[in-house]
């Protein structure tokens, strides 16, 4: 059974973020992913994922504001 880490990252400053992100990464078993929530897109992080073969989607929740990025590890469902 997968596990889904939530990260809301919304109000801290940069490079917090990026930082709880990698240090979940480590942590991840396969097939779990990560829930990062925040207030923009992380665009540094995902050019980090697609070097190291993890997959993400991104959803926009205009509604709020609010940004999730769901990450796995490449080939995981």
């Amino acid at each position: 059974m997968s596990a889904t880490k939530v990260i809301d990252a919304r109000g801290l400053p940069p490079p917090q973020p990026f930082e709880l992100v990698m240090e979940a990464l480590c942590e991840l078993a396969p097939g779990d992913e990560i829930l990062l929530v925040l207030e923009r897109e992380p665009t540094p992080l995902y050019q980090v994922l697609e070097r190291n073969g993890y997959q993400w989607r991104t959803t926009l929740h205009p509604e709020d504001g609010r940004v999730e990025v769901r990450i796995r590890e490449r080939g995981s469902r």
